[in-house]
């Protein structure tokens, strides 16, 4: 990459970095190019994107920013480095990631922005495990929903009974 494509390389990243809802660095060493491939190809299904990227291009990028400086410590960035972004879903991402992660035991997880809060390795393979978006709703919804059916249930019982009753009552004359 020449100079100028560098400099244009790492301002449009820069951009990419502040409007991402999540990214996530990763060690990819050790993936094939296929596998990176349908690792691509599953990022993409749920709006995100896998970038590798030169670690000093990254530093200078997140440095530009305003990244949180742990982001940027050496000890993160040495390695085969990838980016994985997303200005969608922040977790969707994260769940394909461990996934795919359990299937082909790489790549690892380094450390990642959710939301603007710092993450972890640890608590980025917790987030993985958690279910969908929409599997949530639906049990909140379920959980909101539960004490509105249980009064209705009891509501009806009385009447239920009563009617039963007299079945009874009329079936034996």
């Amino acid at each position: 990459m020449k100079k100028a494509e560098k400099i244009f390389f790492v301002e449009n990243l820069a951009a990419e970095l502040k409007s991402a809802k999540s990214f996530v660095l990763v060690n990819f060493a050790g993936l094939s190019v296929k596998s990176q491939q349908e690792l691509k190809r599953r990022l993409k299904d749920v709006g995100s994107r896998l970038l590798v990227v030169k670690n000093t291009l990254l530093k200078i990028a997140a440095k530009k920013a305003k990244v949180d400086e742990s982001l940027l410590d050496d000890s993160v960035l040495t390695g085969q480095t990838a980016l994985i972004v997303t200005s969608d879903d922040a977790i969707s991402p994260i769940q394909v990631l461990g996934k795919f992660a359990k299937e082909f035991e790489t790549p690892q997880m380094k450390i990642g922005i959710v939301e603007g809060t710092l993450t972890d390795a640890a608590s980025l393979a917790h987030i993985s495990t958690l279910p969908g978006r929409d599997t949530l709703l639906g049990q909140l919804l379920g959980a909101l929903m539960a004490p509105s059916y249980g009064l209705i249930s009891t509501l009806n019982a009385g009447p239920s009974r009563l009617v039963s009753m007299l079945e009874a009552k009329a079936k034996a004359n």
